[in-house]
Formats: C-alpha cells, structure tokens, sequence
C-alpha cells in the first residue's frame, strides 16, 4: 500500500540506533538481526528475531527495551500487511511507553496505529490515534505536520469534506519539492486528482495525477504509481483518450502484478501460519503456567469472597441509586439527541438556502448584466454623435448611473464568490514595488480632485519578488486608498509596506494606508466591516458608494490569512493596517509592454454577430458601425454553424454565450470542427460558473464582458485581428 513509505519515513525519525558495539546476546542485538533480514527479504527470520528480542526484554524487565522490541515486530507485520495483527503489537508498545514520560517514539506508535487503521478503513480509530500522536509531538515540540496534515486531509475526503480535505492538501502541494517533501506531495497530488474526478472535473484530475506520477518517479513507492495510473486511465477513459487510459492500465496491471511476486517472497503463507501457531502455543503454555499459579491462590480467594459478598450487598445500594440517576441521565440524552436532530436539520437548510441564494445571485446577474448592456451602449453611441450641452448632461448622469449600478453588481458577486469558496488563492511571482506604484499611477487622478498629497513608504529590505496573489492584493489596496482619497480633503493619504519578519522563504510584511480625512466614530467602529455600513445615512449621501469594499477587504485578508484592524479618530483621521506572509520569489518578472492598436485595423473588417436579444444586437451593430466595420447578425448558435459552414468569409465572431436552443459553447465546438482559425470572441454576462478559462476550452479566443466597456471592446477585437 502507498501508506508505506510514510511508516518507514517514522521509523527512520524516531527509532534509528547509534552505529555502536551491541553485546550478541541483548534486545538490540536481536532487532537489528530483524532488521537486517528484512532489508534480505528475509521476512521469515526478522519475525523468529523479532520474537527473540521481545523474550530477551521480558527476561530482563526493562521497559524501554520491551517496547522497542514490540516496535520491531509490529512494523514487520505491518509490511506484511497483516494490518489487524500489527495494531495488537503497536497497542501493546504505546501501553508499555505510557508509563514512562512522553517520547517521540510513543506518537509514532500512535500514528503507526492510525495507519494501519486507514489500511482497514476504520477512519474514525485512524483519527483518534492521528490526534494522540499530534497532542504528543505538540507537547515535546516537534513539528510532524505534514505527514499529520496529509493523513487528516485523507480522512477528511474519505468522510466527504472534500472542501477541507482540498485546503490540507492544497497547503502540500504549495510547498517546495525539496528533501522528502515531494513524497508527501505525490500523495497530496494524487488525492486531489481523485476528489477533482469524483467531481468530474476530469482535465483538472488529468493534471494532479500526471504531477502526481512525476513526483513519484522520484521514489520507488509502487503501491502509490499503481494507484495513480489506474486513476489515469479512469480519467482518460472518461475523457475519451481511450489509448492512453488503455495504456496506464496496461503499465497499472504489470506493476499490481510486480508487487503481488514481490509480496510472496517476503513470506510465505505456510511460514506465517507455523510464526503464528507457534506464538500460540508459547501463549498457551504461559497461560497453563499462570493457571497452575492461580490455584494456589484460590486459598485467599474463598475469605475474599466472604468480604466481596459483603461488599457487593453495599455496591447493590449504590448500584440502586446509580440507576435511578441513569433513568435521568438518559431522558437528557434523549432530549440532547432530539436538540442535535434539529440543529443538523438546521445546518442543512441553511446550506441549502446558502446554495440558493448563490444561483438566485448567478441568474439576477446575467439577467441586469444583459439590459445594462444595452444601456451603457445606447448611452455611448448617443455620446458619440455630439449631442446638445444640455442633453450631454443628462446623458453622463446616465453613464455614471449605469457604471455606478455595475459596480454595486460586482460587489454583491465579489462577496457572495469569496462566501461559497468558490475562489482559490494564486502563487505568482511579483514585484510589490511595483504593484504599488501602478496603484499609485493609477489613483493620482483621484487624489488631485479632492487636492490630496497621495504617497508610497516601502520597506527597502522587502524582496523585490514575492510569491503569492496580487490580484487579491489590488483589490485591497485599491479599496482601501479609494475610501482613503474618498473621505480626505486637502489632506494626506500614506500608503506604507515594512518587512516586520523575514525567514528563508518567507517575508512578514505589514501594510498600512494612513489619512487625515474625516475619522470614524468610535461606535461605527465595530460594524463598519459589515455590509452595507458607512458609518452614517448623511456620509452615504454625502460621498455615495455602496458600504461592500470594507467587507470585500476584510473577507480577502483573512482568505490570505491575516487580519485587518483599524484605528480612527473623528476630524483627525483613519489608519488601516494588516499582516500578511508572503513567500519569497526566486525569479525574475518580465515587464509585459501593453500591445497597442489603431482603429485602421479594424476598417472594413466583416464581423458576425451572434445574438439573441434585439436591442444588444442594434447596440453591438451600431459600435462596430461607428468604426467602419461590417457586420451580419443571426439570433441562435444553430444558424450560426449554418452560416459559417456556407459563407467562410468572415474576420471575426462576437458570440453571445446564453442563446436559445444551442448556447454559444456548443455552437462554438461545433464551428470549431470545420474552422479553426478565424477567431471567435465570447460575450457574455459572466455568473458565478462561468470563468474565462472554461469558455476558452470550447475554442473561443477571448471574452468581452457585457456591459461592454468600449475601449475595451474594441481593443480586444482589434487585438484579435493583428
């Protein structure tokens, strides 16, 4: 079993002997000729020398030895595979090591147990001793958390917390390859392939296991690559990749076949029969020799009996009145049973209505997504044609209506994403500098309006390259410096970064974003990351904005696993500060230079436009007009195929994703079958589901998101088209 190698990863921490003289008659002695043969194959002798060192230690009575010798036995069954007998042995060395004081070798019997019990599925006795074993590495301060971390990540997918068990994982899979780390990698990565395929996620599955496989080339752990392979060919199987998936099997039954040899001759069956018989008869005789001592006693037992008599007519009166109490007891359990139904069916339809409120959240969405579209796009086309002074007015109060309602939109989906885990946390090398200061840049228009004095402290000594998320990083210092800008009026806002702990893969930073403006009550303190909450009514209407960047911040600081806090003082000020680690970076960042284009690109260009709704369509024919383009529109994803199948003259396509009959997915593989080049460009109204690497699997190039922003439509179809 793949389990293996982290046994034998144990053994070596805890019960590794110093190279010195051992007498040829003694415990250790004995072991280490255990050991031997097994390292022989020799599985035959290791149990006869086993056995000897555990008689050798009962002889001498000492305690230490005695446990060290059950060791040696028990970890010879447990590469037998002879689960149920090793758990007996292990249980007797961590008995014998409980009278003494805590050592590192009672927590591996602990987790030796747990392993041989997640070998005979019993995971709840597989945590138990998992927990035993981290309590006593906790106590002598010894870290073991990620062979720890990846056993409770199996328990926890084995018990259908797959969201947990992906976390632990998760938290494996992020770390360095280096020294033995990789073996418990190659688990993590296997796992997570099996919980992405149980979720028929099967390209994600195809990508764990293969790094999963490449990782174990670097060990010799057979039971884990047959493991993996077999999962492989399931994955492909489902993928339609039947010679691969034919393949993996071929390579999974040759190695089951290669560790079956390999497991009849550690030991055969008829040796392991004659070990056992033998203990048994030893067992028996020291039973009929214990036996023969107890009748000599049984002198002392008839006067005990006398006093027991009496003393059970005494137990009898308690026993009475331990059994009324037990009635009691029991009416409160039932009480507490009937309380614990009502709370879990409480949990399930607050999950339930959890799940609802995500797809109520999807489908508004895309439903005020797509009228937007057409109000946004009207709003710029009558921009464009030079209306009156005072129709330009009202025209901009429209626009900024408009962009002040999606904004609110995107805010509810940020917060709803981040609250159904729907979001993962990226590793990307960056430059914090000058992440930064392209905030800075980008936010100095907003400072001038309100005549703020707008500057950047950064930490010389924090690496130039770190590792971790930078988008979610934007996104809280861009909330945080917009509120900051927003709030202050001829004053300062500061914005300052400061290594405060430095390892030799990780910096400690704290960020703080300082202001003069005007404060925060001490009673609007405690709500004010909730959402919705301003502070007061007046300062909603006086400075507007929606009340969820707070929330969105605070959710993402602890996702990234810090905690934000902050300090105000009315007319004097507001100070937001948090700690986040970081990893350090260890390659370099290539500036990418913005691609520019030319409207010339895009005159006389033929486009077809795929859409269903009449007013989007005038709105999209109309923008692609203003630029000197052509364009024909059909309304659904079957006329379409029909279209690009007869008249292949097209240099682009705008496909709306939710179209009656075949949405623009399917439609979109199916043109992708006879053409491959011209490329097709998405729009949509993207929910909680959908995500820009899923609609490029189907074979579209790029996506616009409806409400079109237009320099944005038109750059990425003009980018599209160079």
């Amino acid at each position: 079993m793949r389990w293996l190698l982290f046994i034998l990863l144990f053994q070596t921490l805890g019960f590794s002997q110093r190279k010195v003289a051992i007498p040829t008659d003694s415990t250790a002695y004995y072991i280490e000729l255990a050991d031997f043969n097994k390292k022989i194959n020799n599985y035959k002798s290791s149990l006869y020398f086993s056995q000897k060192a555990i008689n050798y230690a009962k002889f001498k009575g000492n305690t230490q030895q005695k446990s060290d010798a059950w060791y040696s036995l028990g970890s010879t069954y447990f590469e037998l595979k002879k689960y149920g007998d090793a758990v007996e042995i292990f249980s007797k060395c961590a008995a014998l090591l409980s009278s003494i004081p805590p050592t590192s070798q009672q927590a591996i019997c602990y987790y030796n147990m747990g392993m041989c019990y997640m070998n005979l599925d019993d995971f709840t006795k597989a945590e138990l001793n998992f927990n035993k074993a981290q309590a006593i590495y906790n106590l002598l301060k010894i870290d073991a958390s990620e062979p720890l971390k990846l056993q409770k990540g199996i328990l926890y997918k084995n018990k259908g917390k797959t969201e947990l068990a992906s976390k632990l994982f998760n938290e494996i899979i992020s770390k360095s390859d280096l020294e033995d780390i990789y073996k418990s990698k190659a688990e993590a990565l296997y796992q997570m392939g099996t919980i992405e395929e149980s979720l028929n996620h099967n390209n994600l599955a195809v990508n764990y296991l293969n790094r999963a496989l490449v990782l174990n080339a670097r060990d010799t752990n057979l039971d884990q690559k047959a493991a993996i392979l077999l999962s492989l060919s399931r994955t492909n199987e489902k993928l339609l990749n039947l010679k691969k998936s034919h393949d993996y099997l071929k390579e999974h039954l040759v190695i089951k076949d290669s560790l079956s040899f390999l497991s009849n001759q550690k030991l055969d069956a008829n040796d392991y029969q004659e070990f056992k018989e033998s203990e048994r008869m030893k067992a028996v005789e020291q039973m009929t020799k214990e036996n023969e001592a107890q009748q000599k006693t049984n002198k002392f037992v008839k006067l005990i009996s006398i006093l027991a008599i009496a003393l059970i007519s005494i137990l009898s009166l308690l026993s009475l009145s331990l059994y009324k109490n037990n009635i009691i007891r029991s009416k409160s359990n039932e009480l507490l049973q009937e309380k614990n139904i009502e709370l879990q069916m409480a949990k399930e339809k607050a999950e339930k209505a959890s799940k609802a409120r995500a797809e109520f959240l999807s489908t508004v969405s895309h439903e005020l997504r797509t009228p937007l579209n057409a109000i946004n796009g009207i709003t710029h086309l009558l921009i464009e044609e030079n209306p009156k002074q005072n129709q330009l007015h009202y025209l901009n109060s429209l626009k900024f209506s408009g962009n002040y309602l999606m904004t609110f939109i995107n805010e509810i989906l940020e917060i709803n994403r981040i609250d159904s885990s729907n979001i993962e946390i990226e590793y990307i090398h960056f430059n914090l500098k000058q992440l930064l200061t392209n905030i800075q840049n980008s936010m100095n228009e907003i400072a001038s309006k309100n005549n703020n004095k707008f500057t950047l402290e950064i930490d010389q000594n924090i690496p130039e390259i770190l590792l971790g998320d930078p988008t979610k990083l934007s996104q809280i210092f861009i909330n945080l410096i917009n509120n900051a800008l927003k709030f202050t009026q001829n004053g300062e806002v500061n914005v300052i970064a400061k290594l405060i702990d430095q390892g030799s893969d990780f910096s400690r930073i704290n960020f703080e974003i300082r202001d003069t403006g005007i404060g925060i009550p001490e009673e609007k303190q405690e709500t004010i990351f909730d959402s919705f909450s301003q502070g007061s009514i007046e300062i909603n209407r006086k400075y507007g904005g929606t009340g969820l960047g707070l929330t969105i911040v605070k959710k993402l600081v602890d996702l990234l696993g810090g905690e934000i806090g902050l300090k105000s003082e009315v007319g004097v000020g507001t100070s937001f500060a948090f700690e986040l680690n970081l990893l350090n970076g260890n390659q370099e960042i290539q500036v990418e230079k913005p691609l520019l284009y030319s409207d010339d690109i895009l005159v006389g260009k033929n486009i077809l436009v795929v859409e269903d709704n009449k007013i989007n369509q005038m709105v999209t024919k109309k923008m692609l007009e203003n630029k000197r383009m052509k364009c024909k529109i059909v309304d659904n994803g079957e006329e379409a195929i029909n279209v690009m199948r007869a008249k292949n003259d097209f240099d682009l396509v705008l496909m709306d994703v939710h179209l009656p009959g075949i949405n623009g997915t399917i439609a979109t593989q199916h043109i992708r079958e006879f053409e491959t080049q011209i490329p097709i460009i998405a729009l949509t109204a993207i929910s909680l589901n959908e995500n820009r690497e899923m609609l490029l699997s189907f074979g579209m190039t790029d996506v616009i998101t409806k409400p079109f922003e237009p320099e944005n439509f038109y750059r990425v179809i003009a980018l599209n088209l160079i």
